[in-house]
Formats: C-alpha cells, sequence, structure tokens
C-alpha cells in the first residue's frame, strides 16, 4: 500500500493515490478546466494564473515538501485501469502531539462525479491517517447546500459536529461550513444533521 515518502502511493480496488508529478500538468489542467463551472461553487476563487505552468510547478513542490516535513499528505487520485486523473485529496494540517489530527480536502473531476471513486479515496486516505500516520481524528468542512460532499462524508463513517461561521471563502465570499470528523476509535452513536 505505501512505499517511501517520496514514492507514497495508496491503491484500492479502482484507483491509485499518489503525489502529483510534473508530468501531470496537462491532465490536470484539462481537468481542472473542464470542470471549473463543475467547481466554482465550491472552492476558494481561483487564481489568475491557477491553470499556468508555473502555479502548478509550486503545487509539486509544496506537496514534496509538505510530506518531507510531514505537514501534509496531498494526493492525485488516479483510475488504475487507463491511469486517467480523476481529482485530488489531502491530508492537510497534520497536528502532532496531543491533537495527532489532520484535515481532509477534496474534489472530483465534473467527468468522474457521482461514481464512488472519492468515497474510495477517503476511505484509503483515512486508513492511510490511522495506520500510517498514526493520527486519532480526521477533520472535514463543506458548505451546508453541498449535499454530494455531505454524503461522501456521512457514508465513510464521518460524523456531523457543527458549523463553523464564516469558516472559508468560497466564489469570492465568506461562507458558513458544517463540519465533521473521523474518530480513530469512535464511540459515538449517530449524531443529527443540522
Amino acid at each position: 500500500m505505501l512505499s517511501r515518502k517520496r514514492h507514497l502511493r495508496l491503491d484500492t480496488g479502482r484507483l491509485s493515490l499518489r503525489l502529483p508529478r510534473h508530468a501531470d500538468f496537462r491532465a490536470w489542467t484539462a481537468l481542472r478546466e473542464a470542470s471549473r463551472e463543475f467547481l466554482s461553487p465550491w472552492e476558494p476563487t481561483w487564481a489568475v494564473d491557477h491553470l499556468s505552468r508555473k502555479s502548478f510547478t509550486g503545487r509539486v513542490y509544496w506537496a514534496q515538501r509538505a510530506v518531507t516535513q510531514g505537514t501534509a499528505v496531498p494526493l492525485f487520485i488516479f483510475a488504475r485501469d487507463d491511469e486517467t486523473l480523476l481529482g485530488a485529496i489531502t491530508l492537510d494540517n497534520i497536528r502532532r502531539g496531543p491533537a495527532q489530527s489532520a484535515t481532509l480536502g477534496y474534489w472530483i473531476g465534473a467527468p468522474h462525479a457521482r461514481n464512488g471513486y472519492m468515497r474510495e479515496a477517503i476511505e484509503a486516505v483515512v486508513h492511510y491517517a490511522y495506520r500510517v500516520q498514526d493520527l486519532s481524528r480526521v477533520e472535514a468542512a463543506c458548505l451546508p447546500e453541498n449535499a454530494a460532499s455531505r454524503g461522501v462524508l456521512e457514508k465513510t463513517g464521518f460524523k456531523y459536529e457543527g458549523v463553523a461561521q464564516s469558516y472559508l471563502q468560497i466564489n469570492g465570499r465568506w461562507r458558513n461550513h458544517v463540519l465533521y470528523a473521523h474518530l480513530r476509535h469512535d464511540r459515538r452513536g449517530r449524531t443529527e444533521i443540522g
């Protein structure tokens, strides 16, 4: 399931998750551009150079540094059968010591949505967070009206914990987010969804 940090790779039944590489630029740019309308309601406003090679190169170097420093695990999601780029998932803001926690973020390209890929990717990354990173808690947040994101979190064992006011700027506006958490040793029953 896992090789060295620089060659970090998680495999599932249908997916391979690995760090971004410079050679992924064209596939990433094409998928992001094709998914712009699909993603823009849920993401921060893209910078003017969001799809540029320079910006992508910065992402690749940030991913390598983050894994080496132990602060994040940013992975691209590929179909195992044909190596098509499907999206990305990041275990970010890894906190050690008493917290032993991290934040999960993800996106899927429009052509690949609603096929269960993100559910499979989240399950793999949460498993990795507990087994390899020895974390105790994985947190995630999404907009209250993002039914698809809420659904995939709930299907993968995340439980609703509340609302964070003005949590992130999404599409140019400060927006409230619903907060979810997945615990390594979860003894909570089902929580009420707000």
